[in-house]
């Protein structure tokens, strides 16, 4: 799995004093950013090939400021031109939250799903990953 560490901010966190549910949304985004690399290693958003169809979050413990938190993302299915990425949250030492996002290889100019390439295919099978 790929891994990536984040430092909790202050804004992060809510009136019950954890890091607030809406939160991880945007950590996962973040770091899906090797991934989408694979598809377009200069991040041009002029050619992006990708949608997110669909994303499921799990909170499974409290995250709490002033302690890093560290993000591993991994894939745990390719199809024909979609595939999900699953994502976990730890801190301390335990697993926060887990995550599952479905995004497609998309072509923009066909209003359509694409195949997903031989050679990107291979780089996201390098991070198969079975989810807990």
């Amino acid at each position: 799995m790929l891994s990536q560490d984040f430092e909790v901010r202050f804004y992060e966190t809510d009136a019950l004093r954890h890091v607030s549910n809406t939160v991880l949304a945007g950590w996962f985004e973040a770091a899906r950013e090797p991934i989408f690399r694979i598809f377009t290693p200069e991040l041009d958003l002029a050619n992006w090939p990708l949608i997110l169809a669909s994303y499921k979050i799990d909170f499974l413990k409290q995250i709490f400021y002033g302690k890093a938190v560290t993000l591993k993302t991994g894939i745990s299915r390719i199809g024909n031109s979609s595939f999900v990425v699953y994502q976990e949250v730890w801190q301390d030492g335990q697993r926060c939250a887990s995550g599952q996002t479905t995004m497609v290889h998309f072509d923009y100019a066909t209003q359509a799903s694409a195949a997903i390439p031989d050679a990107v295919r291979t780089q996201l099978q390098a991070l198969l990953v079975e989810p807990v």
